[in-house]
């Protein structure tokens, strides 16, 4: 498992409004190109340095292919970065905060000590 490629992922869609709306209707497609496209750049790097062994797990593959905060959350992925590109992508079909609420409600069976979120 790694939450570093977990929460590298939401980053680098988050960031871009064309990836955002490709993962909103294509999320499988959308995860299977970034892992074998950008999952191994280094990010800011100008340079054209790579990795070469930075894989999703099935089980990290399946949460982000299903849109499911709540596994991404218990797998560590860090949860303003999960908000922030969930926002971007559900938020305009639901009224003023429902969406923030919602996600919320759907976390609130955990309880102390939260999963590590610590890359």
């Amino acid at each position: 498992m790694s939450r570093y490629l977990l929460d590298k992922f939401l980053y680098f869609v988050d960031r871009d409004p064309e990836l955002v709306e490709r993962y909103r209707e294509d999320p499988r497609g959308t995860v299977d190109w970034w892992e074998a496209e950008c999952a191994n750049k280094v990010l800011n790097c100008h340079a054209g340095e790579a990795s070469t062994w930075l894989r999703f797990t099935e089980e990290e593959r399946e949460a982000l292919a299903a849109h499911d905060h709540v596994a991404l959350f218990a797998l560590g992925a860090h949860p303003f970065l999960t908000l922030t590109l969930f926002i971007a992508m559900f938020e305009r079909d639901h009224g003023p905060l429902e969406y923030q609420k919602a996600f919320g409600a759907r976390l609130a069976h955990f309880a102390l000590p939260y999963p590590d979120i610590a890359t």
